[in-house]
């Protein structure tokens, strides 16, 4: 049996926006934790919950922004005797490491919302309302630096986050503008308690992500029946088995499968609209195909029976 590897790399491409990407990312990086630490200041100083939650979740931005900002220069990075597929699953840890914390500020927010219903304190409206005002239009910047950047499964991912830090913002900002119109203080515990429900939200799907991808779980925008049925259709390939397709980074995906075939001398032909199946109907490079000829398998069913 013969076994054959396709790794389609665009190196001086991929590498000049893989680099541009990096540095977009790590500014806003900067951005988004320099915001934060004035955001929780201020929040503490003028008594809002509302804020400092707000500022957990541009903690929690910042660091789905440094896992890509990783995730981009890891993958960049080449394959070592010791990793030979590289170091990018270092990314589903790091996001790991950063739901686990989400959910203990989480915890955190929702408590102190309680014992803020229950015991009132003043809270600064006027502070508060400049300062979500200043983050929202911080993370309009972000989102605005990473929608310029390479458009890949990080970035996208980062933007989601993003874009719900938005409605963090946003929440804050409603809170100072009613306190400061109509002094009903409770409201900050309230939206606190909105904004932690936006925290959760995304750390467990982060949490989600992060597990799937640590136990080499088929990649979630991908279906394994679905693939396996598209490469069985590619003309002389017979059926398809013990296909297996894992991520070792999330913008990098690896499969491997036998191919029962009619007539292995055509075997090349098969191998490259196989390739050309998996890039354009499924995103995936990184393949690994081995054929086994039809005439062996029924041979060897037939010795089985006998």
């Amino acid at each position: 049996m013969s076994a054959a590897h396709h790794h389609d790399h665009h190196h001086e491409h991929h590498h000049a926006h893989g680099e541009t990407a990096g540095r977009l990312m790590w500014f806003a990086v900067a951005l988004t934790l320099v915001f934060a630490g004035v955001e929780a200041g201020v929040g503490w100083w003028a008594g809002s919950l509302a804020l400092v939650a707000d500022a957990g979740h541009m903690v929690n931005d910042a660091g789905a922004l440094v896992i890509a900002a990783a995730a981009s220069w890891v993958s960049r990075r080449p394959v070592s005797r010791l990793h030979s597929y590289g170091l990018g699953r270092a990314e589903f840890l790091a996001a790991l490491i950063n739901s686990l914390g989400l959910l203990v500020l989480v915890a955190w927010i929702s408590v102190s919302a309680v014992q803020r219903w229950h015991t009132p304190q003043p809270v600064q409206g006027e502070a508060v309302s400049l300062t979500a005002a200043l983050g929202l239009l911080i993370n309009i910047g972000v989102a605005w630096l990473l929608f310029r950047g390479e458009q890949n499964l990080n970035t996208r991912a980062a933007l989601l986050h993003v874009m719900g830090d938005l409605l963090g913002s946003v929440a804050a900002l409603i809170a100072g503008v009613v306190i400061v119109f109509t002094g009903w203080t409770p409201i900050d515990p309230l939206l606190s308690l909105a904004i932690g429900a936006l925290i959760l939200v995304s750390s467990l799907r982060l949490l989600r992500q992060a597990l799937h991808g640590i136990m080499e779980g088929v990649p979630l925008h991908l279906s394994l029946e679905e693939i396996g049925q598209e490469m069985a259709c590619v003309p002389g390939v017979i059926s398809v088995h013990d296909l297996h397709v894992w991520s070792v980074a999330s913008d990098k995906v690896m499969l491997s499968a036998h191919l029962t075939v009619a007539d292995l001398a055509s075997w090349e032909g098969m191998l490259a609209d196989s390739r050309k199946l998996l890039h354009e109907r499924f995103g995936i490079d990184h393949v690994t195909l081995q054929p086994e000829p039809a005439v062996q398998i029924i041979s060897w069913v037939s010795r089985e029976r006998e």
